[in-house]
């Protein structure tokens, strides 16, 4: 004997999508805000056997800027790897320093930042270059970024709140105080981070420039966003390498003035983190 059965019920695309919507919001079928704090599945963590880190830590994004680092700071013993990132331990001021490189692009530098705080870090310096988008920010010139607007993808999967990635306020204190005693041509102010080297665009400069932007980068706002996430001082430090203010590409990270400029802000970068106090340094 066939026992009836209920109909199943008729749903349409369009109340399907509503429901989604309801659920998860209007972004997409994924809680995808800025504001969402849903834990992760994976966490950082020290692995069986890996050794700490020093907690004062400074990550570069060159190469050269690795090796000049690791020369002033007599970093001589052989690298380790964190995620195939070099690092070494070196002195400055007779502290010790972490120096690590090299973290290019948003995704690679959170990662390896993730792990170092895992590890130990607790006060983090960034050495890295970066694009002039105004005409009066030339080569050689030394930016103290005091926010980072969120061009890249991996910014907004960290929650801080309304506006851009901010710097740690007593740090970047701190490298505006080293470069007032310093003798640099400097300035300080907003930079823009992105993902894209090869679409940094007309508009997207020219709008930039509007709004009083003074250069691009690929990680900062990435690992302002970090800090800031997990309550870990971090700031940053960039070098003027090549000019787009003209709406043309101008590189200048071959002339002795760029060089002359890195130099300096490796030894300020290494003064700042000696010097840096966390509360658990």
């Amino acid at each position: 004997m066939k026992k009836n059965r209920p109909k199943p019920e008729r749903i349409s695309k369009s109340s399907l999508g509503e429901g989604i919507k309801e659920r998860v919001g209007s972004s997409g079928p994924w809680p995808s805000s800025p504001q969402n704090a849903d834990p992760a599945i994976i966490n950082p963590a020290p692995e069986a056997g890996e050794a700490p880190v020093n907690p004062r830590v400074i990550l570069t994004f060159a190469r050269p800027d690795y090796h000049l680092l690791c020369r002033l700071a007599q970093a001589s013993a052989p690298p380790r790897y964190i995620w195939d990132c070099a690092v070494r331990e070196g002195l400055w001021e007779d502290r010790p320093v972490t120096i690590v490189a090299p973290t290019v692009g948003a995704p690679y530098a959170v990662m390896v930042l993730e792990k170092l705080i895992a590890l130990g870090a607790r006060l983090v310096l960034a050495l890295g270059w970066c694009g002039s988008l105004q005409s009066q920010v030339g080569v050689g010139t030394l930016i103290l970024p005091t926010r980072a607007i969120k061009g890249d993808g991996t910014s907004k999967h960290y929650p801080t709140g309304k506006g851009d990635p901010r710097p740690d306020p007593d740090l970047c204190g701190l490298l505006k105080r080293r470069l007032e005693a310093a003798d640099a041509v400097w300035r300080f102010g907003p930079i823009w981070t992105t993902d894209a080297f090869y679409r940094e665009t007309i508009s997207q400069v020219r709008y930039y420039q509007a709004q009083g932007v003074l250069g691009v980068d690929l990680e900062l706002a990435a690992l302002f966003s970090v800090g800031q996430y997990r309550r870990v001082p971090v700031a940053g430090l960039l070098v003027v390498s090549d000019e787009l203010a003209t709406l043309s590409w101008r590189p200048g990270y071959r002339s002795s003035r760029f060089r002359q400029a890195r130099d300096l802000a490796a030894r300020l970068t290494l003064e700042a983190a000696a010097q840096g106090e966390a509360d658990n340094v």
